[in-house]
């Protein structure tokens, strides 16, 4: 059954709020607890729940044909690798502008798409919102980042952007190979692996640095856990059964403008007129390709059902 027009757009406004705000949750829990332990214990609250909850429905696990793959595809590319660039970014980067570059995501997607899923094509409105989005990073990045934080935020905003090309890889994989497969066991499980692998890291990496769990820290992890996870994720691969990946791409344009805003206004962090301008044309580029893209292929969906019907009808 297919939710109405504005159920839809409710569903996916959802994901799309949560994200937009958990950029500065990320930045307040990091004051007590360090990025990988972070990582791990978010994702292993959120797995553990998704699958309790899936147990309790019934719901089947590792049964699709491509289902183990796929957890492992999205363990190491959407989950681990995404979100230990995002941790440990946000030590440098302020959470607003980190959102920014991760609106990359969706032409990062068009792009992997292209040399993973049989007859993706790259079309011209792609290649102009691309364009159109380097000058916006040409901009944010022509900035001195030392008035956004320090030296350090340079190196991490550029390899910040590794973040959404993993994410752009996990999700494509799951356009591809999970049709069929339920959304909890999409997220559940991967999110499990996740934890098992960055706590491995963390036990490596971060076993001499001090864990604060005051109120502060425990409240943003469980938030990052129960809402900015297991809700958010659930609902995102659920619409992902539905919808293309790069329609559901476009949340990534209206999560930096709430990210931005809420970084400004509760975490006091700098806004530089560049930044705002780069940031404008960056997501501009963004709303530029996907948007000609989609009326492309609404475009080309009319024109193929009126072949179909024009073939239908008996000859005169």
């Amino acid at each position: 059954m297919n939710p109405g027009r504005k159920l839809t757009l409710l569903l996916i406004a959802i994901p799309t709020l949560i994200w937009g705000s958990t950029w500065a949750v990320i930045r307040v829990g990091l004051i007590g607890i360090p990025p990988l332990t972070g990582v791990a214990i978010r994702f292993g609250i959120a797995g553990l729940v998704l699958f309790g909850i899936g147990l309790a429905k019934g719901i089947p696990f590792g049964r699709g044909k491509y289902e183990k793959r796929l957890w492992l595809s999205t363990a190491a590319f959407t989950f681990s690798l995404c979100y230990v660039v995002v941790y440990w970014g946000e030590q440098f980067v302020p959470s607003g502008l980190a959102a920014v570059l991760w609106s990359m995501f969706p032409l990062f997607v068009a792009l992997v798409a292209r040399l993973v899923i049989p007859g993706e094509v790259i079309r011209s409105s792609t290649i102009i919102g691309i364009v159109v989005s380097l000058v916006g990073m040409g901009i944010i990045y022509s900035e001195d980042f030392r008035l956004l934080g320090g030296p350090r935020v340079l190196f991490a905003a550029i390899v910040f952007l590794l973040s959404p090309l993993a994410s752009a890889v996990g999700n494509v994989f799951v356009k591809r190979l999970g049709q069929g497969m339920h959304p909890v066991s999409t997220a559940a499980v991967p999110m499990m692996l996740t934890s098992v692998i960055v706590g491995i890291a963390a036990w490596l990496f971060e076993r001499d640095r001090p864990i604060v769990f005051d109120t502060r820290s425990v409240s943003a992890l469980l938030y990052l856990a129960l809402i900015g996870t297991s809700t958010a994720f659930g609902l995102y691969y659920w619409l992902l059964n539905r919808f293309s990946a790069t329609n559901l791409s476009l949340t990534a344009l209206v999560t930096p403008i709430v990210a931005l805003a809420i970084g400004a206004f509760f975490m006091h962090e700098p806004l530089t007129p560049r930044v705002l301008i780069g940031s404008a044309v960056v997501v501009a580029g963004v709303a530029v390709a996907a948007g000609l893209g989609i009326v492309r292929a609404q475009r080309e969906r009319r024109d193929a059902v009126d072949v179909l019907v024009e073939g239908e009808r008996p000859a005169r």
